[in-house]
């Protein structure tokens, strides 16, 4: 009998070869059938940092930490500039200048200007907390729908969450309206979207329009507006339930399971028996993990993880892992798990979104037209935001979409924005080592030309103590591009950096943080200031900020939010309540960051160094004050 992973890959290439007849053969002929678009060489270790001086010109300050592994791959971007001419030019300057005198919008910067116009097909931005970067991106696609002529039918903006998304369509058809450009909410809707809503998109056309598991069970989730399920919950009861019946049958079908199962949960020998019996289901806890898991749900949270940083879970070659034998028995056992926990989705007509990603990166890549293929073009033109979050997945699918679009001689662009200082989801599979090391993996044609790059390095959101004081929480940091960010708020009397108590305990001291809040409450309502929150409560965790909640003044003006979900949001006032803790030693991930060949930084010092950009991200919620409370 077939084992699982092998039953699992038989069945892919099945479907492919019925879908796509010179699909499987091509993808073989590449050696990307099960890992389209993977690195060809290994990473190099030990720590980086990109280092840069404020004082030089732009393309040598932005120079990334590493070449990184360079890859024999063709280029994708044109180094001709885009169509773009000085009449092109004067006609927006005109527009905006009309706009800012009618109040619908303030006049753009030197530094923003540059982004709205820019002429490269290739462009890195990063723009700093603060920069105002929503409001220039939303120019630059008005400049390139009204001025550059554009089809809206091939531009997409890509945003972080459907809560960004909405943010961000609401300024379009607002700008857009001003300019007299027709364009009504379900042209917004198709034009702006997450990562996964645009991949919705497609595997609606090209793998027979999929249900979720990770929309299974979940309350208002939506099959047109797919979010990002970094920002998810927890599994519900439905996706458990699959999960478990998976791991139930991968138990009573594979002897070999058994063995790995009862070693990984240190029971003794199974007996060999045609009735295996009920799965065990004691918690299970790898090294780096905070507390023990059931397998089954262990097995998914690092499928998850392994997928994310563009590994394909059957193809991992079990000696060439630098990890001790437990880790190597986990992932042996999960590749087993993994290829009836597939198999028991399709049963019930579900797919991951990851499966779904590499299942449209391979037809992307076949050498036949498909629907995948005819519905690229609505990505010819993309403009990406919060790039410093995106995983290696999904660079092999946005590879995918543009290279297959620059092989049909379309005209492709891509405008990545991010800062690597915000990048705070290395845990799921994100790295700024990606945005970095752009050029590495969204190369031009000729590969000696670069992208142009970029800096929104002004802040318009807090006063310069808070910027300063930022800045130096990031001093640890070993991964980083440095940056001069300028901050033009003037701090008025009372005003001031961050503020750190030590030694604060939650359960005696409660009630003078509580009293704290009120104060700064009232502070921000006597300094009239125009924020719509006063005062931004935030932990790592979610525990502290109910306890808090469940005591303060339901009419103050509070929200109580984790600092991931604060990420864009600000506030008169930011508190902070979190100790820091150092990232713990995590083995299995460390050498999935070595094999994965996209990192030259190890996981646990990603994990540090997010520590670090945590804390950057909660002080800049703050216009004007900010207070670290923390144990320690």
């Amino acid at each position: 009998m077939l084992s699982a992973v092998k039953r699992y890959r038989f069945r892919l290439s099945g479907a492919l070869a019925r879908y796509f007849p010179r699909t499987a053969e091509y993808l073989r002929e590449q050696g990307s059938l099960h890992s389209p678009l993977a690195p060809t060489s290994k990473p190099r270790t030990g720590k980086k940092s990109v280092k840069a001086s404020a004082s030089k010109a732009v393309t040598d300050k932005t120079k990334p930490a590493s070449a990184g592994r360079k890859r024999a791959t063709p280029g994708i971007y044109s180094a001709k500039p885009m169509d773009i001419t000085p009449a092109h030019v004067q006609a927006m300057r005109d527009k905006v200048a009309a706009a800012v005198q009618a109040g619908v919008i303030s006049q753009p910067s030197d530094e923003q200007w540059a982004m709205i116009v820019c002429e490269s097909p290739l462009t890195r931005i990063f723009a700093g907390a603060g920069s105002g970067k929503s409001t220039t991106l939303v120019l630059r696609v008005v400049f390139m729908l009204c001025h550059m002529g554009i089809e809206v039918d091939k531009l997409c903006v890509i945003s972080f969450t459907s809560a960004s998304c909405a943010e961000l369509r609401e300024r379009l058809i607002k700008l857009l309206r001003f300019w007299q450009y027709p364009f009504d909410a379900t042209q917004a809707r198709a034009t702006v979207r997450t990562f996964h809503s645009a991949m919705g998109v497609m595997a609606k056309a090209s793998l027979g329009n999929p249900q979720w598991f990770e929309q299974l069970g979940a309350r208002g989730a939506s099959a047109g507006e797919l979010d990002n399920p970094l920002t998810g919950a927890r599994l519900q009861s439905a996706q458990l339930n699959l999960l478990n019946d998976a791991y139930q049958q991968c138990y009573s079908e594979v002897a070999e399971f058994r063995e790995l199962v009862h070693s990984l949960l240190q029971l003794p020998a199974p007996q060999q028996t045609d009735a295996p019996g009920k799965a065990p289901m004691a918690g299970f806890k790898l090294n780096g993990e905070f507390k023990p898991t059931p397998l089954p749900e262990a097995f998914y949270a690092q499928a998850l993880f392994i997928e994310s940083i563009g590994i394909t879970i059957a193809d991992i070659q079990l000696q060439k892992l630098q990890c001790a034998e437990q880790e190597r028995t986990f992932i042996k056992a999960l590749q087993q798990f993994n290829g009836y926990f597939m198999a028991t989705l399709q049963a019930h007509g579900l797919m991951t979104f990851n499966c779904a990603f590499a299942q449209l990166s391979a037809m992307l890549m076949a050498p036949e037209e498909g629907t995948a293929q005819s519905a690229a073009s609505a990505y010819s033109h993309l403009l990406v935001d919060e790039f410093q979050d995106i995983s290696p997945q999904i660079v092999q699918w946005l590879q995918a979409l543009h290279r297959h679009l620059s092989t049909h001689k379309q005209h492709v662009s891509l405008m990545a924005i991010g800062d690597d200082w915000q990048s705070i989801y290395a845990w799921r599979g994100s790295s700024p080592e990606l945005f970095m090391n752009f050029d590495v993996h969204f190369p031009c044609k000729p590969k000696t030309r670069t992208s142009q790059v970029l800096m929104l390095e002004t802040n318009y959101r807090s006063i310069a103590p808070i910027v300063k004081d930022a800045q130096n929480y990031l001093q640890a940091v070993a991964c980083k591009q440095d940056k001069a960010a300028t901050a033009v708020r003037k701090a008025q009397s009372g005003d001031h950096g961050l503020k750190q108590i030590r030694g604060f305990d939650l359960t005696q001291q409660m009630p003078q943080l509580i009293k704290q809040i009120t104060q700064q409450c009232d502070y921000a309502a006597q300094c009239n200031s125009t924020e719509a929150t006063a005062v931004l409560l935030l932990s790592r965790r979610n525990e502290p900020l109910k306890r808090i909640k469940a005591q303060l003044d339901k009419g103050l003006a509070v929200k109580c939010m984790t600092i991931h979900r604060a990420k864009g949001l600000q506030a008169q006032v930011a508190i902070i309540l979190d100790d820091g803790a150092s990232a713990m030693h995590y083995p299995l991930r460390n050498a999935l960051y070595q094999y994965s060949g996209f990192f030259s930084s190890s996981y646990d010092q990603t994990m540090n160094d997010e520590v670090q950009r945590l804390g950057y991200v909660a002080i800049t919620r703050a216009v004007s004050r900010a207070y670290w409370y923390s144990n320690k």
